[in-house]
């Protein structure tokens, strides 16, 4: 089984991905980790590309992120189930910043080496404004046209719990 989570910042795209890791006995890759080397500095894309190809060659995977340079249409494409998280703008402030408490000073599950959870003026624009652009909606809304039946769309925390106490369409438990 292969699938792909795509999603607003702080809508627990990774917590998710572990969740489905462990219910269908699939690796998961964290974008995160991938786009990141120690101490948040970026990968190059072109190494970062070369990873994810390699990954992809697996016969079951979760992959959870973003990141349209690192091969999402071919993610999307080769994934048996996508899903997107779209939860509301407050509940992914909330979920993010509860993180950070958590993981304050630490490095959190599915991030590189090095990358200590922080939670600064540059992520809480990113959360609240800029990673909610009018063309990151339209790009949800494509890829669940474009895949239709394969799609999950979550649009609250209900609904992942719901997702995750169901489980997918078609996946043996």
């Amino acid at each position: 089984m292969r699938i792909a989570i795509i999603g607003y910042s702080g809508a627990g795209k990774s917590t998710l991905a572990r969740s489905l890791g462990r219910r269908y006995c699939c690796p998961v890759l964290h974008m995160d980790a991938l786009h990141f080397r120690r101490d948040w500095q970026e990968r190059e894309d072109g190494k970062a590309r070369f990873i994810l190809s390699a990954y992809l060659r697996n016969p079951d995977w979760v992959i959870e992120g973003n990141y349209r340079s690192l091969a999402l249409d071919r993610r999307l494409e080769e994934a048996d189930h996508i899903l997107i998280l779209r939860l509301p703008r407050l509940c992914c402030l909330r979920q993010a910043y509860g993180r950070y408490r958590q993981n304050r000073g630490r490095v959190r599950e599915g991030m590189a080496p090095g990358c200590v959870e922080k939670f600064d003026f540059s992520f809480l624009w990113w959360l609240l404004w800029r990673g909610r652009s009018g063309a990151r909606r339209r790009l949800y809304k494509k890829i669940g046209a474009q895949y239709g039946e394969k799609v999950t769309l979550c649009r609250s925390r209900r609904e992942v719990t719901r997702l995750l106490e169901a489980g997918l369409p078609g996946a043996a438990p």
